[in-house]
């Protein structure tokens, strides 16, 4: 996937393959200069919490992990002042995104307003698993990761990948009164999109699309 577009050809992307991705050293450019410190530094910094709030697309629904819990309710509470329908949360392991070891940590925002809760994996059916099981590789190990997610591999990467995607659509279509009903209806729909090839589909049409631009 090619990342490093011009907004025009972003927007173009996302109209024909659905998704897109925002480089943010394109709409931030001053950001590369902060780039070489952040890795030098080995750690979070304030930037990990800007891009989010800071994405050039301003959807009006966001789903966003968030690695400090202090930060929790601030970011929500960002996201509630802007009028956005968001989900901001932390895997209780520490984890910045909601995990299948057990509990995350939740806010809801919708209407102006930011509610904590909690998603536990299990009421979805998702068995726990162990952190080890979810750790990432290189660029290769990863690509290959999501290739076979998307092709029907069952197991912990798929089960944390369509938890967090049920994360997402909760958030665009609201949580109502019931966020765990709505989190199994978005797993369920997250679901369907992989095992249909839906999924799949949509991210090599992101490839043909994305690879058409040239410098």
């Amino acid at each position: 996937i090619r990342l490093d577009l011009t907004p025009e050809q972003t927007a173009a992307v996302a109209r024909e393959a659905g998704i897109a991705f925002c480089f943010a050293p394109v709409y931030h450019p001053a950001l590369r200069f902060a780039g070489p410190a952040r890795k030098e530094i080995g750690v979070p910094t304030v930037f990990n919490f800007l891009g989010p709030l800071t994405n050039p697309a301003r959807p009006s629904a966001q789903a966003i992990g968030v690695f400090d819990a202090r930060m929790l309710p601030v970011i929500a509470g960002v996201f509630a002042e802007r009028g956005v329908s968001a989900l901001v949360f932390r895997g209780d392991d520490g984890l910045d995104e909601l995990t299948i070891t057990g509990t995350s940590t939740v806010w809801v925002v919708a209407d102006g307003t930011a509610t904590e809760t909690t998603v536990d994996p299990a009421v979805l059916g998702i068995p726990r698993a162990d952190a080890g099981a979810l750790r990432g590789g290189d660029v290769e190990f990863n690509a290959q990761a999501v290739r076979d997610l998307l092709g029907g591999k069952k197991g912990p990467v798929r089960d944390a990948v369509l938890l967090n995607a049920a994360a997402a659509l909760v958030a665009l279509d609201g949580a109502g009164d019931d966020l765990d009903a709505a989190m199994i209806d978005g797993y369920q729909r997250a679901t369907q999109a992989v095992d249909s090839g839906v999924a799949a589909a949509t991210l090599d049409r992101w490839v043909e699309v994305s690879g058409s631009y040239r410098s």
